[in-house]
């Protein structure tokens, strides 16, 4: 039976370097928020971005379903920042009998803010993709608002290192 990978992690912790490098082992198809906002209205959204994140995570919930029924594995590359939106997400994939599967990304400080200057670097050379840039912030929203998950949360703990 095909199931949802949900990949719960900070901003820059690794988890679309994660979802990429489990995605042809799960034989799963990848559904990223940032690729979807990005393709439709650039990273320059401002105040705006919550909101059409929020409608693009809906949007995206329902293909999942759509695939799912297809029989194909999906995982969502999204943070899943709070306790509250785990349990809801979960909640609405097991009413409709999906599977789901966490992942929890898991970073030590100094790495994490190695991935940060890596990511802002390669957004101001212009090769971020739908990356977009890291200010203080947005760090200090990251960490004001980032619930790490409980052990009894999580199918499967990551911890990321650099190769």
């Amino acid at each position: 039976m095909s199931k949802v990978i949900l990949i719960c992690g900070k901003i820059a912790s690794g988890k679309s370097f994660y979802a990429d490098k489990i995605k042809i082992k799960e034989k799963a198809v990848i559904l990223n928020t940032d690729e979807l906002t990005f393709a439709l209205f650039d990273n320059e959204q401002g105040d705006k971005y919550e909101h059409r994140a929020n409608r693009a995570n809906n949007y995206l919930m329902k293909k999942a379903v759509e695939l799912i029924k297809a029989e194909c594995n999906v995982i969502l590359d999204w943070g899943f920042w709070t306790k509250k939106q785990r349990n809801e997400i979960t909640e609405y994939f097991n009413s409709k009998n999906i599977n789901v599967e966490w992942h929890y990304i898991d970073i030590k400080d100094d790495l994490w803010e190695e991935n940060i200057d890596e990511r802002n670097k390669k957004v101001e050379s212009g090769k971020g993709g739908s990356d977009f840039y890291v200010d203080e912030g947005l760090k200090k929203k990251v960490l004001n608002k980032f619930e790490k998950p409980s052990k009894d949360e999580i199918d499967v703990w990551y911890c990321f290192e650099r190769k």
